[in-house]
C-alpha cells in the first residue's frame, strides 16, 4: 500500500507552478489569521489570503511573488519599509505557529515560501552590503571569543538604557515596553532553530543557554513570561502581536533578521554569532533598565525581568561566545566569516532601533507609529 494512499492530495496552480500540495485538515485550536493592519499592497494582499486555507486562498496570490519582486525592486530601503517588513513577519508568523500564524496549512505552500526566499534574498544581502567589515580572527575558540568581547566593547555611543535608567518617563517605559515586546514575548525562539543543526561543545553551550531562557523547566520563569508579567503591571496586553501595528518596520526588522538567521540552515553560523552578540551586551543594559523602573517607583515584579538578566546573561555571554560560538567556528571554519557577521549585523540594527527610540524621546515625540492602548502609567 503506498505510504499517501488515502491523503487528500490537492493541486496547486499559479503561473508556470504545477505543484502538489497536501491539504490538511482544520487549523489547530490557538491558530488564527494576522489581523495587523496592513502598511501597503504586499501586506494587504498577502494577510487577505492567510484568511483563508491555501485551497480557498491560493489563487489570491497567484500575482504575490510578481508583486514583490516588484516592490522589492522599488523600494529605497528594504530594512526600513514599512510594507516588506510586516510582510515578512507575517510569514516567519506561519513558522512559528500561534495566534496570528494562520492555517498552518500555509507554511510550506509553494507561493508563502518563494516569497519569502526573495525578501530575504534582498534583506540579507542589503544586511551584508551595510555590516562592517573587519579582518577575521584565527577559527580558535579563544580567539573568536576575544574578537567578539572586542566588538561589544566597541559598541558604543548613545545609550537608551542610560535614557531610561535616568531621564525616560512613565510613558516612554510603556513605549519601550511595546517596543521590546515584538522579541521578548518569544525570547529564545528564533536562536532555538540552530539547536538541531549544531552538535558537540556548540551544541550543549546553545542548549545550556535555551534551558535558562526557558525558565528550567518552570513556565512561570520563562522569560518571556517574566516579561509579561511585567507588561500586565504597566496596564498593557501581554498577548504575543497585540502590538504590531504600533511599532515601526524597523523594529520588526530586527525581529525578522533573528528569525531569518535561525530559520535558514545556510546562515547556522549568523544566528550562533548573533546570539553570541546579543548576550555580551544584555547584562549592563538591563541593570539600567531596572534602575529606570525603579526611579519611577515600580516594584521588584515590575522589575523581575530586567534584575534577571543582570545576571544570567553575564554568564551567558561567556557561555555564549566561548562555547558556542568560538567552538563553532573551531569544528566549522568555514562558519566564521557568518558568525562575525551574525554578531555585527545584531549590534547594528539593535543599535539603530535603540537610536531612533532615543532619539524621538529627546525630541518629545513618540518612538511607536501609533500609541499604545491602555498602559498604567502608575507605579506598582
Amino acid at each position: 500500500m503506498s505510504d499517501v494512499e488515502g491523503l487528500d492530495l490537492g493541486v496547486f496552480n499559479a503561473g508556470d507552478a504545477d505543484t502538489m500540495t497536501i491539504a490538511t485538515d482544520k487549523p489547530r485550536e490557538g491558530d488564527s489569521a494576522p489581523t495587523y493592519e496592513p502598511r501597503g499592497p504586499l501586506s494587504t494582499q498577502l494577510m487577505a489570503a492567510l484568511a483563508t486555507t491555501p485551497e480557498t486562498g491560493e489563487g489570491m496570490l497567484a500575482s504575490f511573488v510578481p508583486a514583490v519582486e516588484r516592490v522589492l525592486g522599488s523600494t529605497r530601503d528594504v530594512i526600513r519599509d514599512e510594507d516588506i517588513q510586516l510582510a515578512l513577519f507575517v510569514l516567519y508568523s506561519v513558522h512559528y505557529g500561534g495566534k496570528g500564524s494562520a492555517d498552518p496549512a500555509w507554511e510550506w505552500n509553494p507561493v508563502t515560501i518563494a516569497a519569502r526566499v526573495a525578501i530575504e534574498k534582498v534583506f540579507e544581502r542589503e544586511l551584508r552590503l551595510r555590516v562592517p567589515v573587519a579582518a577575521l580572527p584565527p577559527a580558535k575558540a579563544h580567539s573568536v571569543a576575544a574578537a567578539l568581547f572586542e566588538l561589544a566593547r566597541e559598541d558604543s555611543g548613545p545609550s537608551l538604557s542610560q535614557y531610561v535608567a535616568r531621564t525616560a518617563s512613565r510613558e516612554q517605559l510603556v513605549e519601550f515596553l511595546v517596543q521590546k515586546s515584538i522579541y521578548t514575548l518569544k525570547e529564545a525562539d528564533p536562536h532555538s532553530w540552530a539547536i538541531p543543526r549544531i552538535t558537540g561543545r556548540a551544541k550543549a553551550a546553545l542548549v545550556e543557554i535555551q534551558a535558562d531562557e526557558y525558565g528550567g523547566g518552570r513556565a512561570e520563569r520563562m522569560h518571556s513570561e517574566i516579561f509579561a508579567g511585567t507588561m500586565r503591571l504597566l496596564g498593557l496586553d501581554p498577548a504575543y502581536g497585540a502590538y504590531v501595528d504600533n511599532v515601526p518596520a524597523l523594529t520588526l526588522a530586527s525581529f525578522n533578521m533573528m528569525s531569518m538567521f535561525g530559520l535558514n540552515r545556510r546562515l547556522l553560523g549568523a544566528i550562533a554569532g548573533h546570539l553570541a552578540a546579543f548576550e555580551m551586551t544584555s547584562s549592563v543594559p538591563n541593570r539600567f533598565y531596572g534602575n529606570g523602573f525603579r526611579r519611577l517607583g515600580f516594584g521588584p515584579d515590575a522589575t523581575w525581568y530586567f534584575d534577571e538578566h543582570v545576571e544570567a546573561d553575564a554568564v551567558h555571554e561567556q557561555i555564549a561566545c566561548r562555547d558556542l560560538a568560538g567552538s563553532l567556528a573551531e569544528d566549522e571554519p568555514r562558519l566564521l566569516d557568518d558568525i562575525m557577521f551574525g554578531a555585527r549585523a545584531c549590534l547594528m540594527v539593535d543599535g539603530w532601533v535603540a537610536d531612533d527610540i532615543r532619539a524621538a524621546w529627546a525630541s518629545g515625540k513618540s518612538s511607536l507609529r501609533r500609541a499604545a492602548p491602555g498602559g498604567d502609567r502608575g507605579a506598582s
